[in-house]
């Protein structure tokens, strides 16, 4: 009797499970600042005429091989004492609003770099990340920036990049697809 309990409160706690909503990440942002957005964005959205769409908003994946990027001294490559600073992208999440011709997305990630051996804390760097929208092999929006992050006296640090006006044409149709990762080099769509 008690296992039949057991198995029928899992299977309960699985169906709702199930029933979760696509909820964004808590890329850390207070409460306070939120809200205050969210009334910001209000504002934007009754003057523009255009409306949010969570769930018709693409998803942000971190493309493979792009969430890490370290740097190293120079003439060195894959040698661990000669780490000047490893940066690493994590969650992800997004915002979109939609308009009569095209879709505009707000992407964010959150980030975290750590001092190397031969790297010193208190220090600026400028990190290489690339915001990109595809539908297939159709790229739609892409865009590189050269992200300050600060590397504080403690040699490791949290950050939150966010990207507005990621522009998607025609709306959200298809089956676009939002990307984000570290590029240093020529940008492929595949």
């Amino acid at each position: 009797m008690t296992i039949r309990r057991f198995l029928g409160i899992s299977l309960l706690a699985l169906v709702a499970g199930c029933n979760q909503t696509d909820k964004p990440a808590d890329l850390g942002v207070s409460s306070d600042t939120a809200g205050a957005g969210t009334q910001v964005t209000a504002n934007a959205q009754q003057t523009q005429g255009s409306a949010v769409i969570q769930g018709a908003c693409p998803q942000v994946y971190l493309r493979d091989g792009t969430s890490v990027l370290r740097r190293y001294a120079k003439g060195a490559k894959d040698d661990p004492s000669k780490l000047l600073y490893q940066v690493t992208l994590a969650e992800t999440t997004r915002r979109c609003v939609v308009n009569e011709s095209q879709l505009v997305m707000t992407v964010m990630v959150q980030g975290r770099i750590v001092v190397g051996p031969a790297g010193s804390a208190g220090t600026s760097v400028n990190v290489p990340i690339r915001v990109a929208a595809a539908d297939g092999d159709n790229t739609l929006f892409t865009d590189l920036v050269q992200f300050p992050v600060n590397i504080p006296a403690e040699g490791t640090a949290q950050f939150v990049f966010t990207k507005d006006n990621v522009t998607i044409p025609g709306g959200s149709g298809g089956f676009v697809r939002a990307f984000v990762g570290f590029d240093e080099g020529p940008y492929n769509t595949k």
